[in-house]
């Protein structure tokens, strides 16, 4: 078992979704962290969910990386353990400095909502070990300030590191450079990513492909248990 923390902050959306599919569709301990709480070392992974945190002001992410709750987040991510951003939760990782880069608005200065091709380009880190290398997956996207933006050396140390975790496929949807999608830290615990996993995580909702990420984390602590 691992016990999951769901971070919610005001103007968070898609925490309820997290909390589905680790609790009721994994089985997983599961508990909903508001952004104020102090202390989560009873936590093996904490997920900062999608949403519009703080009313997306000043730039998406930037009041919430300040929440006392990140202080842990970081420490949490210090000691090895894992850390997934997604959407909402991806843009406040690279604020707190977690992960580089940063996500600004879509090349077309629109907010997109879709389902779209994701390719896994890397299996080297516990949260893919569900998929193959190079196997293409459909998640939803749904953002406003999604497109992928490092400079030129740090987008370099990204590609050799092998940081890259996700890339869309096909039409890249938000100017994202190097088709971009998602990526990790150096040693792989924390990953950030614009789809949805948890929004293709049933299928009643039309797909399942964003399931793998979850099982392949629980089947590679088992594996260590």
């Amino acid at each position: 078992m691992m016990k999951f923390g769901v971070v919610v902050f005001p103007g968070s959306n898609c925490d309820r979704d997290v909390a589905y599919v680790t609790r009721d569709l994994l089985m997983q301990p599961t508990r909903m962290v508001w952004h104020q709480e102090t202390d989560i070392s009873d936590l093996d992974v904490v997920i900062l969910p999608g949403g519009f945190s703080f009313g997306d002001y000043l730039r998406c992410g930037a009041i919430a990386r300040f929440s006392p709750i990140m202080g842990q987040v970081i420490e949490h991510a210090q000691k090895g353990k894992f850390v997934l951003g997604i959407c909402n939760g991806f843009q406040v990782l690279t604020e707190a400095g977690l992960l580089p880069g940063a996500l600004v608005r879509n090349r077309d200065l629109h907010f997109i909502c879709d389902r779209i091709g994701v390719k896994v380009e890397n299996t080297d880190v516990p949260w893919t070990q569900g998929y193959a290398t190079g196997e293409i997956i459909t998640l939803p996207i749904a953002h406003g300030e999604g497109q992928f933006y490092a400079d030129e050396t740090t987008l370099s140390e990204i590609e050799d590191n092998g940081q890259v975790v996700f890339r869309y496929e096909g039409e890249n949807p938000n100017g994202s450079l190097n088709n971009i999608a998602g990526i990790c830290n150096p040693t792989g615990n924390v990953l950030g990513m614009m789809p949805h996993p948890e929004r293709a995580s049933d299928p009643m909702l039309g797909g399942s492909d964003g399931l793998k990420l979850f099982q392949g984390l629980l089947e590679t602590m088992a594996a260590f248990v």
